[in-house]
């Protein structure tokens, strides 16, 4: 997890890189993804957008708007009102993500404005039911490059 207290301006940065690795049980409801909030931290004003790395039975909120691709890996773009989630069509558990192509691609819609700031950026797991089972879910890595 990252937050950007000051919340400096998208156009400020050349590089935001992510790079994570987890472990899924595939079992049950869950995603593991990049959660990011844009003007602002989760209020009425702000953008959550969200990278799907490894979805397992999980539905993102809102209605497909299009299929995009980043550095090979393509995503289906899901979208309500200020949520926008990037559901990876191929399920991957490590790698690198080039988090301001995301950025620049919604700025480039229209979706948020060329003024947008970043609030917070972090990757976890969302779990809705394990189906009764115990189990485990591991975060092995998460870093985060922003020049």
């Amino acid at each position: 997890h990252k937050d950007f207290d000051s919340a400096p301006k998208i156009s400020s940065f050349s590089e935001i890189t992510g790079c994570f690795a987890h472990t899924a049980p595939h079992v049950g409801i869950y995603e593991f993804a990049y959660d990011i909030w844009l003007n602002g931290v989760a209020s009425k004003e702000s953008t959550e957008v969200m990278i799907w790395t490894d979805n397992y039975n999980q539905v993102p909120s809102g209605s497909a708007v299009e299929t995009v691709t980043f550095d090979g890996q393509s995503y289906e773009v899901h979208r309500s009102g200020n949520y926008i989630a990037f559901v990876a069509t191929k399920n991957v558990s490590s790698g690198t993500v080039n988090i301001l192509s995301f950025f620049e691609h919604i700025i480039s819609k229209g979706w948020i404005p060329d003024t947008s700031t970043i609030g917070a950026i972090d990757y976890g797991v969302e779990i809705v039911s394990t189906n009764g089972a115990d189990t485990r879910f591991e975060v092995n890595d998460f870093t985060l490059t922003a020049n």
